[in-house]
């Protein structure tokens, strides 16, 4: 998002609505504000402004909401006391869900206009771009010198893609904004949806992604790895970092620079990943960690706390490397004592 609105290279923001036909769209109660006032945008706490919608659904983010800005939010009525006195409220036991609906109603991905050229009048493609046979290239899209685009990709509307990169062939680039020698491999997916869900009214619904991909300058992404766009924010992938084959890399998610990703890791969303870190593969991070720069994770392991910078840690759940050998071996010695008995036995 851009100034906490999604970036209108890539999302259309729809016709303004009423604070009235809100609460109507989302079954809540307008329990304070003009039932005439218009909204355009949504936004989340710290972003919003006075034509925005947001939302609280945990006590602990209250004080954010007394700080607010924004010219409505969406809350529960034991929180509702929490917003200030200028803030339209809308009272429901399903925040999160109405601010969805909101969401749906306001802002609309950009698509690429059927039945117009693959390659779209619209693009802006500089000199010595090779784009390969099948190629799809959305409107406002960005392709800077000496890159090639491989058959079969498809580039969405508004991307942007600085020179001497390379994108593989049925690679798949939406919401995205890519620096120079970017190298995106077969396969890969960078910016569809991240994994978000609430529960609605009537079972669980999606939460729609409103963020973007950044890449900066010389990163790698391996072949069939997909990294997903923010919901709300941005995620972000450092200069240098280099990424495998097969890799999931989930919505909000900050990498630093000079990484290292070996295949089938799995980074849950709204990770912190600082510079210079190592991991094996199938290393399985759990969501909203922070990980120091130059921390190193042994292969397979899963990452449920945060770790320390410099730091080396192995095993499920993962523990600092020395420990996890140590326990390791204990175990081991455990078993074979263990067996020698029953054999006397």
């Amino acid at each position: 998002m851009v100034g906490g609105q999604p970036d209108a290279r890539f999302f259309e923001t729809l016709a303004p609505v009423a604070l009235a036909d809100l609460a109507a769209l989302t079954g809540a109660g307008l329990a304070r504000g003009e039932p005439q006032a218009r909204i355009t945008r949504v936004a989340t706490l710290g972003a919003a402004t006075s034509d925005s919608v947001t939302f609280l659904t945990e006590r602990k983010h209250a004080a954010d909401l007394t700080e607010c800005s924004a010219g409505a939010c969406f809350v529960s009525e034991a929180l509702a006391t929490h917003a200030p006195s200028g803030m339209a409220v809308l009272v429901t036991p399903l925040a999160h869900a109405a601010f969805v609906a909101a969401a749906n109603r306001l802002h609309r991905p950009r698509l690429h206009p059927a039945g117009s050229a693959a390659i779209h009048p619209d693009a802006e493609l500089e000199e010595i771009v090779v784009i390969g046979e099948g190629v799809t290239i959305g409107p406002g899209a960005a392709i800077g010198r000496g890159t090639r685009i491989g058959a079969g990709a498809a580039i969405g509307p508004g991307v942007a893609i600085g020179r001497d990169g390379y994108v593989g062939p049925n690679a798949v680039i939406g919401f995205a904004l890519i620096g120079d020698r970017v190298r995106v491999h077969a396969g890969a997916v960078i910016g569809e949806a991240g994994f978000g869900a609430t529960a609605g009214p009537r079972g669980v619904i999606d939460v729609p992604q409103l963020g973007r991909v950044i890449v900066q300058d010389g990163v790698t992404i391996g072949a069939n790895t997909c990294v997903d766009r923010g919901a709300y924010d941005d995620t972000v992938i450092g200069e240098n970092t280099k990424i495998d084959n097969l890799v999931q890399i989930a919505h909000n998610v900050v990498i630093g620079r000079n990484c290292l990703f070996a295949a089938h890791v799995g980074v849950s969303g709204s990770v912190t990943i600082g510079d210079g870190c190592m991991f094996g593969g199938r290393v399985g991070i759990a969501d909203h960690l922070a990980i120091g720069a130059g921390a190193r994770i042994a292969a397979a392991s899963g990452v449920a706390k945060d770790i320390p910078a410099g730091e080396s840690w192995g095993g499920t759940p993962a523990r600092p490397v020395r420990q996890w050998i140590r326990e390791t071996a204990w175990t081991a010695a455990m078993a074979q004592r263990r067996a020698g008995r029953e054999l006397e036995g």
